[in-house]
């Protein structure tokens, strides 16, 4: 324990120093729905709420209940306070780092044969390998972006599980119980927190045949129980993912993308991480939707991943360590990289966070075997062992300043990426929530100009020429936008507005009734009644005021307005009524009691306005 202690401190304190920048990350693109706008994280909170947070939403929290559970505690003792939500991510990642480093001391220390390393090897080279697990700069997505602590969570939930295993296969008696209690728990808990500790039950099945079991019949005979309660998870995350529908239609074959496009796709993807998870020096937060379609493109990526595969399998035979390091890569990535299409993110680095240990433990591990019979072959490992370290986490601790804002890092996105977007699409909002109109504006049309169907743009940009008055250049944006499922409401309320501002109150009309119809807002029953009112159509003008009213009782302007409809088509006891109302809302309203005034007098005197 004495010789594991100051290896652990470590590991803590170069993860909190590595990562302690992150703390002044703002949320970020998929934190706004996640957190901010998350129904289950608003005082009271309810921990049945937060548990059963309906999977339909689709959002990054739908049907994963320990995830949001986790950003609940968050809300509870902090709110909205984005650096508490970091903390709890650098948390949770120092506990991961942690779990590895016990982890892979344990496995080395059971393969004696295959791998002859001593007892302080074996706590040397898994501290090395969970040093620069840690640091590596390909890791800051799943710590450094808050929502993205469903893979950083579920990570560890995965090691915790495979370390509990070793531990039981390792003990007897009540010990061994209390493991693989330990071990069902964990991995209930990774079910429960992201659908990719899906593989889990199947590692640990193969951990235990190729380390612990001599053959299939011990292993059924001793451990065979526990495997089935492990196996028994899939109930629950079957459960879960079943009432996500397909994470909103964005995976699976509904998702209108093919398994062999998907499957090219994924070729490039693993390319990309293991070139990335060598030296990160050109990390993409977004790298947008775009499928692959010839193999051609990805047959250089597609051969390495191939080989990857035949010498996994060659090593697995043999039970050899290395050959569980690969298994464990493809089984973790296995549910986003193989022929289930995700067709709103195919490549994304957060996917590697688990995978990286298996392709850093096989570079420190082929590194410590080459170098330890060299004269000063340790200290020379020591010496490379530390400048890795320095250099990942400079480069992590420049990646975090990347979270700085949105607009730093959706421009550093599509410096990296041009031709995306939704990357394009998103700086665009960025720049608009920061003030920068004219720049968003830019962005917007940049990004139809990647690609003329990206319908949030065409929306954007709609609206936002709306904004600035230019209501004829936003009407072709906002009428190509009415198909974008997420904006149809809100495309054909800004196209009544659009056609109110042109005079055309017939379309205007016909597009505020469409938005209704879509779903019942506010703003657009608002909108269709001031429009009537202004035309001096004052009685038609009321059942929309009405159902504005309604729907936002709270709304003093509504109110007023409604007052006012009610008032000029001679209903002036109601819109008496409305102006108290009003005012009991806002008694300083001095336009409020003026009207209110008015109705009285009309009232008194028996006069129609």
């Amino acid at each position: 324990m004495a010789d594991r202690t100051p290896a652990a401190l470590a590991l803590v304190v170069v993860v909190a120093a590595v990562y302690a920048n992150s703390v002044r990350g703002v949320f970020v693109y998929d934190d706004v729905p996640a957190i901010l706008e998350n129904p289950t994280l608003r005082p009271p909170l309810s921990l049945p709420a937060l548990l059963f947070y309906p999977g339909d939403e689709a959002g990054t929290v739908g049907g994963r209940p320990l995830l949001n559970l986790s950003l609940g505690l968050n809300a509870a003792f902090g709110g909205n306070s984005v650096a508490g939500y970091h903390l709890v991510n650098i948390a949770i990642h120092a506990l991961a780092a942690l779990t590895l480093f016990g982890l892979v001391r344990r496995l080395l220390e059971q393969c004696g044969r295959s791998l002859p390393f001593g007892p302080g090897e074996c706590l040397g080279i898994a501290f090395v390998l969970a040093l620069l697990w840690a640091v590596h700069s390909l890791q800051t997505e799943a710590v450094t972006y808050v929502i993205q602590r469903a893979e950083s969570l579920m990570g560890l939930f995965y090691l915790l599980t495979l370390y509990a295993f070793a531990r039981a296969a390792a003990n007897d008696g009540v010990a061994e119980r209390w493991w693989a209690a330990a071990c069902i728990a964990s991995c209930l808990a990774g079910m429960a927190t992201k659908e990719s500790m899906v593989s889990a039950p199947i590692v640990v099945l193969a951990y235990d045949r190729m380390f612990t079991a001599a053959s299939w019949t011990e292993l059924w005979r001793r451990r065979g129980r526990l495997h089935l309660a492990l196996a028994g998870t899939w109930i629950l995350l079957a459960a879960l993912m079943g009432s996500t529908r397909g994470r909103g239609g964005t995976v699976g074959a509904a998702a209108g993308a093919d398994s062999w496009s998907y499957l090219l796709t994924q070729c490039r993807a693993l390319g990309t991480y293991l070139r990335l998870a060598l030296w990160p020096d050109h990390l993409v937060f977004d790298y947008g939707p775009h499928l692959d379609r010839q193999p051609a493109a990805v047959l250089a990526s597609a051969l390495v991943v191939l080989a990857a595969l035949v010498l996994t399998g060659w090593a697995v035979g043999r039970r050899h360590p290395a050959g569980f390091a690969g298994l464990f890569f493809f089984a973790v990535l296995a549910p986003t990289s193989s022929v289930v299409p995700i067709v709103t993110e195919p490549i994304a680095e957060h996917r590697m966070y688990l995978p990286l240990a298996a392709v850093l433990g096989l570079i420190v591990a082929a590194a410590f075997s080459a170098v330890r019979r060299w004269p000063a072959g340790r200290i020379g490992f020591i010496i490379l062992t530390g400048a890795a370290t320095v250099a990942l986490g400079a480069a992590t601790i420049r990646r975090n300043r990347d979270y700085f804002s949105a607009v730093a890092l959706w421009s550093d996105t599509v410096a990296k990426a041009p031709a995306n977007p939704r990357a394009r699409n998103n700086l665009g909002q960025a720049r608009l929530a920061a003030g920068d109109a004219a720049g968003a504006r830019a962005d917007f049309a940049a990004a139809i100009d990647a690609d003329p169907d990206y319908l949030p743009a065409q929306y954007n940009l709609g609206a936002s020429l709306l904004d600035e008055g230019h209501a004829a250049e936003a009407i072709p944006h906002l009428e190509k936008a009415q198909s974008a499922p997420r904006h149809r409401a809100e495309s054909q309320r800004y196209l009544g507005e659009a056609h109110e501002a042109l005079g055309q109150f017939a379309a205007a009309a016909k597009h505020y009734r469409a938005a209704l119809a879509l779903e019942a807002t506010p703003e657009a029953a608002f909108g269709l009644g001031n429009m009537l009112a202004a035309q001096g159509r004052y009685a038609d003008a009321i059942a929309p005021l009405r159902e504005a009213r309604d729907l936002r009782p709270g709304a003093t302007d509504i109110r007023n307005n409604l007052g006012n409809a009610l008032l000029f088509a001679g209903r002036v006891d109601d819109a008496i009524a409305e102006y108290r109302a009003a005012l009991a809302l806002d008694p300083a309203n001095d336009a409020l009691r003026k009207n209110l005034d008015l109705a009285l007098e009309a009232r008194t005197r028996g006069i129609r306005p």
